[in-house]
């Protein structure tokens, strides 16, 4: 699944992101979500959260393991 649709991203979830630094890399980092920061039910980039660990960026990639 990715991170675009708002209904998909729960707070909890595995999920990996795209930090605003590793943006031109696509490099990813997984976490944990802690808050959901983007309001509208949909983003072409990916629905922004902030994970457990502070960090924040836009879902590229659900985790379902």
């Amino acid at each position: 699944m990715n991170g675009q649709n708002r209904a998909d991203v729960k707070v909890g979830l595995e999920v990996e992101i795209v930090l605003k630094a590793d943006q031109k890399t696509g490099k990813l980092t997984r976490g944990i979500v802690s808050e959901i920061l983007t309001n509208s039910s949909f983003h072409p980039h990916g629905i922004k959260v902030r994970l457990k660990s502070g960090e924040v960026g836009r879902v590229a990639h659900i985790c379902v393991e």
